[in-house]
């Protein structure tokens, strides 16, 4: 029998250490068990701002910060609940940027939120409907801690608790079921970094995934698929989990996910959304795993698609709990107020009157029996109309004389590029389409000159009548207010001082309208700097004045001036 003394001193001081290391480790192995324990079952510890948001959210950087804080996730159906309830208490806007919807799309998608419904949309080309649920993923989702760079956007709290502590001991985890909580990449993040992996907060913009539904679109795309390359790289077998590539609706976990026409999507592949909207999840190929996207779903669809029998099947159809109709703006200002925000120009003065010719030709159209209307007009045709006529004010005029541009009358026939509709009663041909759209264009000029001319005093037109005796004023696209040439405006109004005083009168009447339109639209958050009156660009805002004025001339009954090529002389 061996002593402790018949050993050397050094191999007893070993033992202990080996000893007290050991002690230490499991020291710790109970502190840290408990401290999981304790903040997945304990409340939070933090004051929210938003739907699930810490106040000192900005500062949580790490696993063990969020641990500390016993931070719990909300679903993304619970933020958008949440945080539109906030707006709407706290009277903040709860869907900027849409318009011309408040007195029955946005109720509509109010009651489906707060039911937390999946939702279908359905509505004509132009009306909104992708965009909607885009801003609802932008202002309504909270931002949400996920471990960096996490392609399907893992939250460390999506992990059961003992998962959690095995990853943190770095031991194999004793899975309850098969599901996915977080990618196999996440996981080596958190054994191999433990407490101190990195957090980033993604924002609800992040989390949305926009398909559009064409035939090229797989079930693949959709749900994942086995990876060669990673089972190649890594030498891991084709079935395990590791070998998975997400699709995109795990790449919109805890977001939304938006499937754009929907009906033009095959039979097979909405089956495979199906238990989506059924269970949460979804299963995929031969994985033995449980898929738990955790979003909200929206789809959009046609009119004529959504009622067109067997285009969404009925399962499906069933369970997207609310099906909510769009339309196109009931009104002239809504369809101005739509352009001016969507419209990508460069620096220039928008004239109201310009702005409200482009939404007229838009209802316009829409009112043409010519014209397929099951198609729809898109509030497009407006939008991209408007950035062209700011095009040909620059081609012709701003950039040769260095001046902003400021489109008028005179650059309108330019729109023909956007003239993208379909013929119901003729030929759909290029020249047919060419000469409806030009009539429309020709009944908007009508509509909106003589509303500059409503309220003048019969003996001003009179006098204009009398001074265009023997006269003319020739009008042009390249024609300036004021330049030494006589044709420019100024130059010729010389010789017409009615008409002169009327395009002062004109002019203010303009300037209040500007005013009033830019606070309109101030109250939607519309940029409206392309709305401000300067005096750089007042001699251009005259020319436009002009024209409008010249048009009206032609119009009002009776016809005060006709229109002769590009000049304008007495009746």
């Amino acid at each position: 029998m061996l002593h402790y003394h018949q050993f050397p001193s050094y191999f007893i001081r070993k033992a202990c250490n080996i000893l007290n290391d050991d002690c230490v480790k499991f020291l710790q192995l109970i502190e840290l068990v408990q401290f999981v324990k304790r903040s997945y079952s304990s409340e939070p510890k933090y004051t929210e701002i938003r739907a699930g948001i810490p106040e000192d959210y900005k500062e949580i950087k790490t696993l063990k910060d969020l641990l500390e804080i016993n931070y719990k996730i909300l679903g993304a159906k619970e933020q958008l609940r949440r945080n539109l309830i906030l707006m709407t208490q706290t009277n903040n806007a709860k869907y900027p940027g849409i318009l011309g919807f408040n007195e029955d799309v946005i109720p509509a998608l109010d009651r489906a939120i707060l039911s937390y419904h999946d939702i279908l949309i359905i509505g004509q080309i132009g009306q909104a409907k992708t965009k909607i649920s885009e801003i609802i993923a932008n202002h309504l989702l909270s931002p949400i801690p996920i471990i960096k760079n996490s392609l399907t956007n893992d939250c460390p709290m999506d992990l059961p608790q003992d998962e959690m502590i095995s990853l943190l001991e770095d031991t194999e985890p004793i899975r309850q079921n098969t599901h996915f909580h977080i990618s196999p990449e996440s996981s080596e993040k958190i054994r191999n970094e433990k407490l101190d992996t990195p957090i980033e907060w993604l924002e609800g913009k992040h989390r949305y995934k926009y398909v559009l539904a064409t035939p090229d679109i797989s079930v693949k795309d959709l749900v994942g698929y086995i990876d060669a390359i990673k089972i190649a790289k890594k030498g891991i077998e084709m079935y395990r989990i590791e070998s998975y590539s997400p699709g995109q609706l795990m790449q919109a976990k805890h977001g939304i996910f938006c499937i754009d026409e929907l009906p033009v999507l095959d039979p097979r592949k909405q089956v495979a959304l199906l238990s989506v909207l059924q269970e949460g999840k979804f299963t995929t190929g031969a994985y033995p795993v449980i898929f738990e996207p955790k979003t909200m779903f929206f789809a959009t669809a046609n009119p004529i698609d959504y009622t067109h029998s067997g285009k969404i099947i009925e399962p499906l159809y069933d369970r997207l709990k609310s099906h909510i109709h769009t339309h196109y703006p009931n009104s002239l200002e809504d369809e101005m107020l739509i352009i001016i925000q969507e419209a990508n120009i460069s620096k220039s003065l928008i004239p109201v009157f310009m702005l409200k010719m482009m939404g007229k030709i838009v209802q316009n159209a829409r009112a043409s029996n010519e014209i397929n209307q099951e198609k729809g007009i898109s509030v497009r045709l407006g939008i991209h109309g408007l950035e062209l006529l700011v095009g040909e004010a620059e081609r012709t005029r701003a950039l040769h004389h260095k001046i902003l541009p400021v489109p008028r009358l005179s650059d309108i026939f330019c729109l023909d590029q956007v003239a993208k509709f379909e013929l119901s009663e003729m030929d759909d041909t290029v020249e047919n389409r060419s000469k409806v759209f030009r009539d429309i264009i020709t009944k908007s000029i009508q509509d909106i000159t003589t509303q500059y001319l409503e309220g003048i005093e019969p003996s001003t037109f009179e006098e204009i009548n009398q001074e265009f005796a023997g006269k003319t004023f020739h009008v042009s696209q390249l024609n300036l207010w004021e330049n030494a040439n006589e044709g420019y405006y100024k130059n010729q109004l010389t010789n017409f001082k009615t008409l002169e005083k009327l395009v002062d009168s004109v002019l203010q009447k303009v300037f209040l309208e500007q005013k009033e339109f830019e606070k309109n639209a101030s109250q939607y958050q519309i940029k409206s700097e392309m709305l401000n009156k300067s005096k750089e660009a007042e001699s251009e805002l005259k020319a436009a004045i002009i024209e409008i004025i010249l048009e009206g001339l032609c119009w009002i009954q009776p016809k005060i001036l006709e229109k002769r090529e590009s000049s304008y002389v007495s009746t």
